[in-house]
């Protein structure tokens, strides 16, 4: 190990790189969703084959993100990150030529293994660039790619694929992840650095398995709550362009730019908010991000039982953003938790557990189960039953309270 921590500077640099990284991760996600109507008619498929196409990539998302999770704590965190820009990259470009249900959805399976790649050790290398107490806020600029890119990816999706079509949209926004691949390939790793402040040294301790975190009640708990958010937010993200379109019969491309706007404005300030009073309720009590994360559930349910029960489309869309700005307080949050009781040296593992459970109790199959309660019931009933998990998300935050203290002692400890 050296003592040649990076600067402040190269810190800031690293997070504005993996920023950029993770907002291409998102749009690359999500313009599939933007593009549903038109991939529906185009294939003549059934709500819940379209839904699968979503809940396929995240099958493979979450059961290759142990293996890579594994492999990130014990190999380089950097090349990993590197190749599965690149390969998600390159599988979004290969879904615009896919001629067939069947080949595109073999693409945005591959798409799931280039995001697992990143996504488990990103955090992780983030959290070792900065100190334990600003981790709240520095990962929530990291997550701001979940609203930003998310709305992107709507908003590209919409317009690229009204304008020319649905396989322009996949080839277009695939195509910038080639290039910046190649910027995070050369990017420090941290973890070859000084420790981060507040880990005790423990980044050189040699990773251990899995099972330690059976016993980690916090990091349960708040997988749980992750998990029931997902269900429900993944579920919604997939199918509310198509909820405008068919419900307020909006086009693909003006469901999409005013749902990508509201994504965008609630998305930042609703995830730099809770990132914010989290950090500053963190100082005063070890429960401060799962009471920021747990309110902010509690809030958005009514909120967004009305926006999407509601007649009149301003009220729906005025709804839509109050639901969003408070559902996004738990991004960076609830992040931080998995880190702080997590060792050091397993943050990929924990990551990638975390990844693996909350998508295949939720986002995973929430878009199939969303679209087979749509075709019995109608979409709108469908997504009313979307509140439930995000009130489960809420219980599971409360509960986790009552081990946060023990665990994040536990870890703390030389």
């Amino acid at each position: 190990m050296t003592n040649n921590k990076p600067s402040a500077a190269y810190s800031r640099y690293a997070l504005a790189l993996l920023l950029a990284v993770n907002l291409l991760n998102y749009i690359d996600r999500q313009v599939l969703y933007a593009v549903f109507p038109l991939i529906k008619a185009d294939f003549a498929l059934s709500d819940t084959a379209l839904g699968f196409l979503g809940s396929a990539f995240m099958i493979c998302y979450m059961c290759s993100a142990p293996f890579l999770g594994w492999l990130g704590d014990r190999g380089n965190r950097i090349r990993l990150a590197s190749a599965g820009v690149a390969v998600w990259s390159l599988a979004t470009v290969l879904s615009g030529v896919a001629p067939g249900y069947r080949s595109l959805l073999a693409a945005r399976t591959v798409v799931g293994i280039g995001e697992a790649s990143f996504g488990t050790v990103s955090p992780g290398i983030i959290s070792d660039f900065f100190p334990r107490e600003r981790r709240g806020s520095i990962l929530s600029y990291f997550y701001l790619a979940i609203p930003v890119g998310s709305a992107l990816g709507y908003l590209l999706g919409g317009l690229l694929g009204y304008h020319l079509g649905w396989q322009a949209a996949f080839l277009i926004v695939g195509i910038p992840g080639l290039l910046v691949a190649a910027a995070v390939w050369f990017l420090r790793d941290p973890r070859c650095d000084t420790p981060a402040a507040g880990d005790s040294g423990q980044s050189a301790a040699k990773p251990s398995g899995y099972r330690i975190f059976l016993r980690n009640k916090s990091f349960i708990c708040n997988t749980l709550a992750m998990a029931a958010m997902t269900f429900a937010i993944g579920g919604l993200a997939q199918w509310m362009p198509t909820f405008l379109y068919r419900i307020h019969h909006l086009d693909v491309a003006r469901g999409n730019t005013l749902f990508g706007a509201i994504t965008v404005l609630a998305g930042i300030t609703g995830t730099l908010s809770g990132g914010w009073i989290g950090d500053r309720l963190q100082s005063r009590t070890p429960k401060g991000y799962l009471l920021v994360s747990g309110w902010g559930f509690i809030i958005g349910i009514p909120i967004a039982v009305l926006a999407i029960a509601a007649d009149s489309l301003p009220l729906c869309l005025a709804a839509a953003f109050f639901a969003e700005f408070f559902l996004f307080f738990n991004t960076g949050p609830l992040n931080t938790v998995i880190v702080n009781v997590s060792p050091p040296a397993c943050r990929a593992m924990a990551f990638a557990i975390n990844i693996f459970f909350i998508h295949a109790l939720g986002d995973a199959v929430s878009p199939t189960i969303l679209g087979w309660f749509s075709d019995l019931w109608g979409l709108r009933t469908a997504l009313l039953t979307t509140p439930i998990a995000i009130a489960a998300a809420a219980g599971f935050c409360f509960l986790c309270t009552r081990y946060i203290r023990e665990d994040m002692e536990r870890v703390e400890q030389p």
